[in-house]
Parts: C-alpha cells; structure tokens; sequence
C-alpha cells in the first residue's frame, strides 16, 4: 500500500471565508488532499479517508459550480448515495467507481459509487485519473 505522501498530490481549493470554521473541524489545507499514487488513491479530508485502488475508478470529469448548501464540508447525496468533500462551491472533481468505496463514516458499511472533492486544480486532477482509465481499455 502506498502512503499519503507518495504520488501526485492535489490540494483542496479552501474559500477564504471558511478556512475558521473548517478548521474548528479538522479540515484544514495541511489534513486535506488527493494523492494518486502508483496503485491507488487516497483522499484525506481533515478526519475523513477514502482509498481505493486505483483500477477501482471508472473515470472522472470536472463538475460544478454548486450550490454552497450542497457542497461545503461533508455531504451525502440522497439522490444517488455519492458522497462529497468540499471545501469551494466554484468546482470540483468527480470520480465514479466500479465497486462503491467507504469513506463517510467509521464502520464503513456506508459505501459510495461515486466522490466529488473541490480541488485546487480540479480539472488536472480529472485529466489525470481519466487518463489513467483510458490506458487500461
């Protein structure tokens, strides 16, 4: 297994108004982040976690704007179970998985077809990962 430090790593884009209450969380910049690393990824979100093997992605595309409501913090979607991280309402990006992951609570029994994170750099983040589909079709 890699670890939170190898890899490529992308930082979460943080809106200047909600670095206080975020971090009154544990959500700051420095416990935040996407590493892709060489077998899977890993997503850190101030107490969060959520790993996965990198085959276990069925792909990724930028989404967003949103609404704020719906994308500040940790949100579970009741439409279809996905699970967000967002620290921005500007944009974000969203990867689907082939088996749903853990992530939204500790037992892990919830589990998530599909992530949305509010990166710095969402767009690279989505190119990276879709990239990586592509090649293993």
């Amino acid at each position: 297994m890699s670890s939170e430090t190898d890899g490529e790593r992308y930082g979460f884009a943080f809106e200047h108004r909600l670095l206080r209450p975020m971090a009154l969380l544990g959500i700051r910049p420095d416990t935040c982040g996407l590493v892709i690393a060489s077998d899977e990824l890993l997503v850190r979100f101030g107490p969060w976690r959520v790993r996965s093997p990198l085959d276990n992605v069925a792909g990724a595309e930028v989404s967003g704007p949103y609404s704020a409501w719906k994308a500040i913090g940790v949100h579970l979607s009741l439409a279809d179970g996905g699970l967000t991280f967002g620290t921005s309402s500007e944009q974000g990006v969203c990867i689907r998985f082939h088996r749903p992951v853990p992530g939204s609570e500790p037992t892990g029994l919830l589990r998530h077809r599909g992530l949305t994170l509010t990166l710095a750099d969402s767009p690279a983040a989505a190119e990276r990962l879709q990239g990586m589909v592509s090649a293993r079709r």
